[in-house]
């Protein structure tokens, strides 16, 4: 369940909840998704449920038996805010990322609106980083809904981008994450919706991180954009 993770902006992933359901957009080609059938087809004890929404409990004490300093990405095969976890679910979840103070934990999600709802119950400490996905302009709200979460560092993953963001606001954001859908139907991702949120991170001297162009060879288009690797993050607080 955690991994040296091959994701570009993280090191490990910790999932003490699989299992997801479509939200939006964005969740049509979902990697996690194609991820669990696969796992489950091996026998993995975690999936045994398939794609259901499930919260392992005892799993979450894991990062509190890593001792070295982590950058974790929380629930990278499912969504944290899902409908079908429970408040004192969540909360505990967030319980343990203030216990394991020497990590930095990344939470994403797409339910904003929950997220929000949650936020004066949870304890946020410096070392956990909240973010929401944001695939197009449609889904612009989520960006609003962040800005008013007491996280102190807050982060955007527009990933998969599948249509330009008109009136990008980046004010009280950290970082922000672009990447193109990957793999079995990968929607296109036009350069210009891309360096657009590039050039708005550039000029509000946000952090700026290309993923990945994606499409179903995604190794074949990398991740350079204009010459160069864009790798840029926050600086992580731990105490």
């Amino acid at each position: 369940m955690a991994t040296n993770s091959r994701i570009e902006w993280t090191e490990t992933t910790w999932n003490p909840i699989t299992g997801c359901t479509k939200h939006s957009a964005g969740c049509l080609n979902c990697y996690a998704e194609r991820m669990t059938r696969r796992l489950q087809a091996m026998g993995a004890e975690a999936y045994r449920n398939g794609f259901a929404p499930v919260f392992h409990a005892d799993l979450l004490d894991k990062p509190l038996a890593w001792k070295k300093p982590r950058m974790i990405f929380v629930n990278s095969m499912s969504d944290t805010f899902n409908e079908k976890i429970t408040d004192n679910q969540i909360l505990q979840l967030f319980a343990v990322m203030n216990m394991a103070h020497w990590h930095t934990f990344q939470v994403l999600t797409k339910r904003s609106d929950r997220l929000l709802e949650l936020s004066p119950k949870i304890n946020w400490t410096p070392n956990i980083w909240q973010g929401v996905t944001v695939e197009h302009s449609a889904t612009r709200y989520r960006i609003e809904d962040l800005r008013r979460v007491g996280a102190q560092t807050k982060f955007l993953s527009i990933e998969p981008l599948i249509g330009p963001i008109a009136g990008l606001n980046l004010a009280g954001i950290n970082w922000v994450i672009v990447g193109g859908e990957s793999g079995p139907g990968a929607r296109p991702m036009k350069k210009e919706w891309v360096t657009a949120i590039r050039d708005v991170c550039v000029k509000s001297k946000t952090p700026f991180f290309f993923k990945q162009w994606g499409g179903v060879r995604k190794k074949e288009k990398g991740r350079v954009l204009e010459n160069r690797i864009w790798d840029e993050m926050p600086v992580a607080e731990v105490r």
